[in-house]
């Protein structure tokens, strides 16, 4: 079959593992309720770390959401919460194993740094000291590689994912791994629409997940990231856009998505969510150049606007990424203005990422559920934390109560510390 662009993409599942919520219901309550998911964290032992603050999952246990339970021992932290998200987002779209041929069902989910956590290597570094320089890589070859846990390296492998997902639901169609940290879940909607458009595939799950609120994770990224200094009060520390911003909070989480060929969609009589209708991305450049910064997600912006064939003030939302540093905001309010005109400072703008932090590539994914079901319940949920407004990012921040949705095109964008862009447009049905 040929390339089709006009062949419309239809969004018919969801599903949400997250710190406000396991599942899209509970998520979503949560969500337009304000109720933040930061705390201190409490899975790992902080004394010592730069920033004791995290946003963890608390409710989930993986037997209750994983088909396959001998394979949970394979999976990482990671792995566990996407194939559980996914589970819930084929639920939700009511598609059974015989409503699709799985040669015509693919998978793209987007993964982020896998950290191993110290137990797992613990019994092969011990007695390392003892190591003589002249001996040293034999004698590990022979006694301390047998240490290591023979599952270990499944449980590293960011493609896990996306193969436990295929094997849950025999989807045997194009199947792939996105690696491009908080635009991972957008690029993975990207692929999975060009895979719908030039037929082959009737059906994608599509997603991202990733947890980084191990101590190694913490401490990088503190280092690359900015992690924030506020230790007093928890949930009021991640300030998306805020004028005393001053860092970030790690979290986890995942969201899965299924997308129909619009017409595959309506013709077994699904309840469809929103239609896709671009998906663009793009990259800063060389970053010695201050003048780069953050037109990657100028084009990808400009991109799906011209693709949608659209105007800027058509759009009802925007779910920005709003990483909650001083430069990440400024860069990225700014590069609305490019893209969007006047209307980046009259567009109403939500930053999800004042409820769970940010989380490497899962991040977008849970942040594109948000504005989906916002679209459903044609209500928005405020952004958390925002009291006093940045002179710098001029935004229309939902803050202090919801607003109700007067328009059901939503912008969702998403963008990497060193410049890696992606944003999509979707249209509420």
């Amino acid at each position: 079959m040929l390339y089709n662009k006009n062949c419309r993409i239809a969004v018919t599942g969801v599903g949400v593992v997250s710190p406000i919520g396991v599942g899209k219901d509970a998520f979503w309550k949560n969500l337009i309720a304000g109720k933040s998911g930061i705390g201190f964290l409490k899975s790992v032992p902080s004394s010592r770390l730069p920033s004791k603050l995290g946003a963890e999952i608390h409710d989930f246990d993986p037997v209750e959401h994983i088909y396959n339970r001998k394979s949970i021992n394979m999976m990482s932290r990671d792995a566990q919460l996407g194939v559980a998200s996914a589970n819930m987002s084929m639920k939700d779209a009511g598609l059974n194993p015989g409503q699709i041929d799985p040669d015509r069902l693919g998978v793209v989910f987007g993964s982020g740094h896998i950290a191993s956590t110290p137990e797992e290597l613990a019994g092969a570094a011990k007695g390392g000291k003892n190591l003589s320089p002249a001996n040293q890589f034999e004698r590990w070859g022979e006694e301390r590689m047998r240490k290591i846990p023979p599952l270990w390296i499944l449980r590293q492998m960011p493609n896990m994912a996306a193969s436990f997902i295929s094997i849950e639901h025999d989807a045997r169609g194009p199947n792939n791994t996105i690696t491009s940290r908080e635009s991972s879940a957008l690029l993975a909607l990207s692929e999975a629409m060009g895979n719908i458009q030039r037929g082959a595939a009737d059906c994608m799950i599509v997603g991202a997940s990733s947890s980084a609120t191990d101590p190694f994770d913490v401490a990088r990224f503190n280092l690359f990231e900015s992690l924030t200094r506020r230790q007093d009060d928890p949930e009021r520390a991640c300030r998306p856009f805020d004028r005393d911003r001053d860092g970030t909070v790690v979290g986890e989480g995942s969201a899965t998505f299924v997308l129909e060929r619009y017409e595959h969609a309506v013709a077994r009589g699904a309840d469809i969510y929103a239609e896709l209708l671009a998906v663009g991305s793009g990259c800063d450049g060389a970053t010695s150049n201050p003048k780069n910064s953050g037109m990657g997600l100028v084009a990808a912006i400009r991109s799906v606007v011209r693709r949608a064939n659209i105007r800027p003030d058509e759009i009802g939302h925007i779910n920005a990424h709003g990483k909650s540093t001083q430069r990440d905001d400024l860069v990225e309010s700014s590069a609305y203005h490019r893209a969007l005109g006047a209307s980046a400072s009259t567009i109403p703008l939500i930053a999800l990422g004042s409820y769970f932090g940010q989380f490497d590539a899962g991040t977008g994914a849970v942040e594109l559920a948000g504005s989906i079901l916002a679209m459903r319940n044609r209500e928005l949920p405020i952004t958390l934390n925002y009291e006093t407004p940045d002179p710098g990012c001029e935004l229309n921040v939902v803050r202090d109560q919801t607003a109700s949705l007067q328009n059901s095109l939503a912008l969702s964008v998403n963008r990497t510390s060193m410049g890696q862009s992606a944003a999509c447009l979707l249209r509420a049905v």
